[in-house]
């Protein structure tokens, strides 16, 4: 494994809007993170209880259940020991801006973390959840003076070269805008996963079934690891951080 600039980060606060989103998006860093010894604290706003295209054999009641007990699974093979799944409801966060953002206040305001980890301004494939929760976090930490570090999930330009005909082919983006990837010399952060931290990653996103698992039965699996292998951020204390980060969204060409 390597992992450029993680040393320091501190206190971690990684804030999501579904179960799952913090395993793919942050698990290498959330995991290398606690072997240091480091608080990671990881908070699901929803319990994702919509994130099924079967909602008769998967009523939100069940399906909420389900992704309780998945995320607990991928917590424990990540080491991160604090974790909450809030209950705001999913697929309706944009609705819900003053009880979020009073929600991630609280959790500022509790945890004090030295970094928050979470989506960019774009949510990463323009999920209106993802969106309304990058808005709260950098909201609140904004309002504390940007105390800490805040870090935003990106996709790499290299990394979108390799995939970005698959996630079109799995219909990840939920606008007709595109990310076109952060340059690999302009991240803060960046986490290449390899041998059994890789494996560990793989492993708790295979606890995920109810989300991972039509992915996992269609791609061949060294193809699925690299594609997971790699996490990347951008640091939101940037000049104009949110401008400087949507410069590197785009139109759709196709």
């Amino acid at each position: 494994m390597k992992i450029d600039a993680t040393s320091g980060l501190g206190t971690i606060l990684s804030v999501w809007a579904h179960p799952d989103d913090e395993t793919y998006l942050a698990g290498g860093l959330m995991a290398a993170a606690a072997d240091r010894g480091d608080r990671v604290m990881c908070v699901s706003l929803t319990a994702g209880e919509h994130g099924t295209s079967d909602p008769e054999a998967w009523p939100p009641l069940r399906l909420a259940r389900r992704r309780h007990w998945e995320a607990a699974a991928a917590m424990a093979v990540l080491g991160v020991t604090e974790h909450r799944i809030l209950g705001l409801p999913d697929g309706a966060l944009a609705d819900y801006d003053e009880q979020g953002l009073a929600v991630v206040d609280r959790l500022l305001d509790e945890v004090e973390p030295d970094t928050i980890v979470t989506f960019g301004p774009d949510g990463v494939t323009f999920h209106p959840d993802h969106i309304a929760v990058s808005r709260w976090v950098t909201e609140a930490w904004r309002r504390r003076g940007c105390r800490g570090r805040l870090l935003y999930a990106t996709p790499t330009v290299e990394h979108l070269a390799r995939f970005r005909d698959l996630y079109e082919e799995w219909g990840v983006y939920m606008t007709g805008e595109r990310p076109i990837g952060v340059p690999a010399d302009e991240l803060a952060v960046h986490v290449r996963l390899d041998g059994w931290q890789l494996d560990r990653k793989l492993t708790a996103l295979a606890a995920m079934a109810s989300q991972t698992g039509p992915a996992m039965a269609l791609i061949d699996p060294e193809e699925y690891a690299a594609q997971v292998a790699v996490e990347a951020f951008v640091d939101a204390a940037r000049p104009g951080p949110a401008d400087a980060f949507n410069s590197y969204v785009g139109a759709a060409t196709g």
